[in-house]
């Protein structure tokens, strides 16, 4: 998942985004309210964390305007206020949780756990596809017997691929969605690793395939 946090206290901002990235997630921060919205608005993100004191916006104007937008990602208040009726305004705004500081890490994730599991959409621990399954604790791809380690980017590249089972995907919305807006990579590194997981798809002697049609996009796909 991508995960964006917005957050003004730098120090617990990078916090909550070394715990992101220790559950194998990705985490983009920023530190005000009207950046924070305008990242959010993308739709690149599978959740979003935000405080409700920010500048410029605050956290319950950011996630109001998002929902008028039509936006549905889930969003996990965090604050230190306790009053009930801060709780209520942030809940009535359109946040689907509501967590006060100070909390331990376990809570924090059951809290995006919670969030991000909407109905049929539940993510299973080990997202599948045909012959092929990914281990999220170990970071392996497997097919029957066979396995293979996967990087951090070519985890998200294939949970992303199996989340849009038969969705042509573009190569701007790939690089978006594992990059980010902020990403300093070049265009190209999206062919380089669909090439890694190519490669590692025919290792495991899986029938699934990374197809590309040009200039529209890219799926998972079974040799027949």
């Amino acid at each position: 998942m991508r995960i964006l946090i917005v957050e003004d206290e730098k120090r617990l901002a990078e916090t909550l985004a070394d715990i992101v990235t220790q559950n194998k997630d990705i985490a983009d921060i920023c530190h005000d309210g009207k950046i924070g919205l305008n990242n959010a608005l993308s739709g690149i993100y599978d959740a979003i964390i935000l405080d409700v004191m920010l500048p410029e916006m605050s956290g319950f104007d950011v996630v109001r305007e998002l929902r008028k937008s039509g936006n549905t990602t889930p969003v996990l208040m965090l604050t230190a206020k306790t009053q009930l009726d801060d709780r209520i305004s942030g809940l009535d705004g359109g946040a689907d949780y509501y967590l006060t500081k100070p909390f331990e890490t376990p809570e924090l994730l059951a809290c995006l756990r919670a969030i991000t599991r909407r109905g049929s959409d539940i993510k299973p621990d080990e997202p599948t596809f045909e012959d092929i399954s990914v281990n999220l604790a170990t970071s392996e791809l497997t097919c029957a017997d066979r396995a293979v380690r996967l990087s951090l980017k070519e985890l998200e590249l294939i949970r992303l691929f199996i989340a849009n089972k038969g969705i042509l995907l573009s190569k701007e919305s790939i690089y978006l969605k594992i990059w980010g807006y902020n990403g300093e990579a070049e265009d190209s590194i999206v062919e380089v690793y669909i090439s890694f997981l190519r490669r590692k798809l025919e290792h495991i002697g899986s029938k699934v395939k990374i197809s590309v049609v040009r200039r529209v996009g890219y799926r998972l796909e079974v040799e027949k």
